[in-house]
């Protein structure tokens, strides 16, 4: 029973006291009142109204979840969780934590796409305390290792009616699919929509091993990444709204991180994290954002522009860093 419900009925009670007729009355016409001026929120009617087999709908939708509708405005992504080690005949390992950021905006394009513009800094933390890491104790190796976070500028993709090819990672991955209708995987629980969206990768690896020993795990990237959403059923039914928030888990299954210098190692990593997308960068936690602000401030805002490139950390490693030197006998 709600609040203004259980004043009304008391008032009505009062005045039984006077009157019983005239209180039981007005204390009944006073409720039902009540209840006609909040109407609960019709979620069948509400799910019944998205379009979960056309493709423009779809496009909007999730460009709605990945960035702001309005291209002036920014939307801000988070991400946090544990990174674990995967080795055979032996328990999976907990390394470190990690955790970023990032910013994205649209660019409308002729046709009804989107362009998605996004920059994102991703830090690996020390698993108890929380320290942000730049060395890290390799336990496979027993070696001291440089931490390299995630600072991939720009990571762009369209979105649009069809599905978009996979990321060319500097143009390394060459795969063209077939367009095929854009229609993604929905599923309406309670005042919940869910959405699952899974992307499985292999191309050619930025860190040749021929160049790269320690760092590279083999000439080929066999990758994975698994999103899924949880969005309030009434945010995404609601038109006006050009950007809708959400939660959910992300999840990647990938080689050894190459500033590990596991080289050829058998095993992988994989991120178990939660994630989120938000219209304010109060929603990021405070620790992130003031860490971003003092150490990589360019990644508090997305690019201005769509220069072509779309690079993930792989890339950026081999732009950026240089191959360790042999691991010296004793080390």
């Amino acid at each position: 029973m709600s609040d203004t419900t259980e004043t009304l009925n008391r008032r009505g009670f009062i005045g039984a006291a006077g009157s019983l007729a005239g209180g039981i009355a007005g204390g009944v016409m006073a409720a039902g009142a009540a209840q006609a001026a909040t109407p609960s929120y019709d979620y069948k009617k509400a799910v019944e109204s998205f379009r979960f087999k056309d493709n423009i709908w779809n496009r909007d939708a999730y460009a709605k979840l990945q960035a702001n509708l309005d291209v002036t405005k920014i939307k801000y992504g988070w991400f946090g969780g544990v990174v674990l080690g995967v080795r055979p005949n032996e328990k999976v390992r907990e390394l470190f934590r990690f955790e970023g950021m990032s910013t994205c905006r649209f660019e409308k394009r002729a046709d009804g796409s989107y362009m998605k513009l996004l920059r994102e800094v991703g830090y690996y933390r020390d698993f108890k305390t929380g320290e942000f890491l730049t060395e890290w104790q390799n336990p496979y190796t027993n070696e001291k290792v440089k931490v390299v976070p995630i600072t991939n500028d720009p990571f762009n993709y369209a979105i649009s009616e069809f599905y978009p090819d996979p990321p060319s990672f500097g143009g390394l991955n060459q795969e063209k699919p077939p367009k095929i209708p854009f229609i993604l995987k929905w599923t309406p629980v309670g005042k919940t929509l869910l959405l699952e969206t899974d992307i499985h990768l292999y191309y050619p690896n930025a860190l040749q091993p021929d160049k790269w020993p320690r760092e590279s795990a083999g000439k080929m990237v066999q990758a994975s990444e698994m999103y899924r959403y949880n969005i309030r059923i009434e945010d995404m039914a609601d038109a006006s709204k050009t950007s809708v928030e959400y939660t959910g888990t992300w999840a990647r299954v990938t080689p050894w991180l190459p500033w590990m210098l596991m080289g050829q190692a058998e095993g992988h990593c994989t991120y178990e994290c939660y994630m989120g997308g938000f219209d304010s960068i109060d929603s990021i936690p405070a620790d992130i954002v003031e860490y971003t602000k003092k150490n990589y401030s360019k990644f508090l805002t997305p690019p201005d522009k769509d220069t072509g490139r779309s690079l993930s950390s792989l890339e950026v490693y081999a732009e950026t860093q240089k191959p360790a030197p042999a691991k010296q006998p004793g080390t």
